[in-house]
């Protein structure tokens, strides 16, 4: 109990005086200072006192599918400082190949009796992947919020960067250039928000299916599918990520094109460094700052007992031009 006192105490930064007031039920405690004591004996793994266990704990699951594109971590920054404002504890779990799965972590998080979950790029976006773990959590009437394009009829409220929009002001950008033959990288084709950009491309001009190449959200991904578009005479590329944009100029360089005087290309999320690749990388930029507290807006509504409309708030992205676009290439 001593140890148990102290861990807490040490966790919360108060007295173990003050911990053992808060397990005992005793008065003269702040309910921000109870409220934290309770979120850092389920962090730590103590259960709590018999007389307090039908409260929910006021931690919050933030599941994320990697760690490795850096907008997974700033969306985990904006969330996880919103969420703590609120007195509310960020789980962050991270996906790993061969590991833990979303649906795991699902069922981890239900064991912590968890007060909510923010999903952000996860199985919800891919119309073929699993999807009972959202229904369990549907069903358990847990709140969540999803951040960017969904399938429908998951019931979940969400907050989206308006891919249309994104993929307007990239076209519109590489055609006031010269670009007539423009290509594009996308993710599977069961991807929602791939599936949207593809639509908004062919809604401006002509997309012929050879332009369009599929890839995994990495480099390597967007390496090999930009080298299929250079090889069918594509002169500017529209990625679906910043990494995707990042190997696109290097399948360029490797081919022996300069970037972007033979190959133009334009990434999507405008992540962290982009400015500073050589060269530096044209980008949309999402507003990452305004969708994750809109996220947690949503979600503290529902942890609160506030009916929210399963619907998607859509946030405008910005163009934000650089070094890797430039006129098209004479003929």
């Amino acid at each position: 109990m001593t140890r148990r006192l102290a861990e807490v105490a040490k966790k919360v930064g108060v007295s173990e005086a003050t911990v053992s007031r808060v397990l005992n039920g005793k008065p003269g405690v702040s309910e921000a200072t109870r409220q934290a004591v309770l979120s850092a004996l389920d962090v730590l793994g103590y259960e709590r006192p018999t007389q307090l266990r039908g409260e929910r704990a006021r931690l919050v699951g933030l599941v994320l599918p990697e760690l490795q594109n850096p907008i997974f971590p700033a969306f985990a920054e904006v969330i996880g400082g919103a969420l703590a404002q609120l007195g509310l504890t960020p789980v962050l779990c991270t996906q790993t190949k061969g590991g833990v799965s979303e649906a795991d972590y699902v069922e981890l998080l239900l064991q912590q009796q968890v007060s909510g979950v923010v999903f952000a790029g996860g199985l919800y976006a891919q119309a073929e992947a699993p999807h009972d773990h959202y229904r369990l959590l549907a069903d358990r009437n847990i709140p969540v919020v999803l951040v960017n394009a969904a399938i429908e009829h998951l019931g979940f409220p969400s907050v989206s960067c308006d891919d249309a929009v994104a993929v307007e002001q990239a076209w519109r950008h590489l055609a006031s250039l010269g670009h007539e033959r423009i290509g594009l990288v996308l993710g599977p084709g069961d991807h929602v928000p791939s599936a949207r950009k593809l639509a908004a491309a062919r809604a401006i001009g002509e997309v012929p299916d050879e332009f369009v190449a599929r890839a995994i959200f990495s480099i390597e991904g967007g390496h090999a599918a930009a080298s299929r578009l250079i090889d069918r005479g594509v002169t500017g590329i529209i990625c679906a990520s910043d990494p995707l944009a990042l190997g696109a100029v290097r399948a360029a360089r490797r081919k022996g094109h300069e970037v972007p005087s033979r190959v133009s290309v334009v990434g999507y999320d405008d992540s962290a460094f982009m400015n500073c690749t050589e060269p530096p990388l044209t980008t949309v930029r999402q507003p990452i700052e305004a969708m994750g507290r809109a996220a947690v807006e949503l979600l503290n509504a529902q942890i609160g007992g506030t009916v929210v409309p399963a619907e998607e708030l859509l946030f405008e992205p910005e163009l934000v031009v650089r070094g890797s676009t430039a006129q098209a290439p004479k003929a």
